[in-house]
């Protein structure tokens, strides 16, 4: 993520948050930690290498942890760093508004 100066904290959540994959795989993740495999189904519709990039993207602002497992076959598993679980808190209440208008939304044309 560029630096830039935001006009107000909206705008800085919505360019953290950068499209529709990455409040998803926050989803996935408020569960607890995955492995690749196992996020990339629970984010369906998503491909590898979007997975990769948005993981790497959310790595590097904080929002996720990944820890390598020194192992054979190697190991690795993403969660949710203090930072990303406090954003994943603050979208639950629009997630919920999602769900309460589901119907109306989807009539949206």
């Amino acid at each position: 993520m560029a630096k830039r100066t935001y006009t107000c904290g909206l705008d800085a959540a919505i360019a953290v948050m950068g499209g529709k994959w990455k409040g998803l795989i926050l989803f996935s993740l408020g569960e607890g930690p995955l492995r690749f495999g196992e996020l990339r189904r629970a984010v369906a519709g998503i491909s590898e290498r979007v997975l990769i990039l948005q993981l790497r993207e959310m790595e590097n602002s904080g929002l996720v942890h990944r820890e390598v497992h020194q192992q054979v076959p190697p190991k690795v598993e993403y969660s949710l760093t203090e930072f990303g679980r406090s954003l994943n808190a603050a979208m639950a209440p629009l997630g919920e508004w999602g769900e309460d208008n589901l119907e109306r939304i989807e009539a949206i044309p």
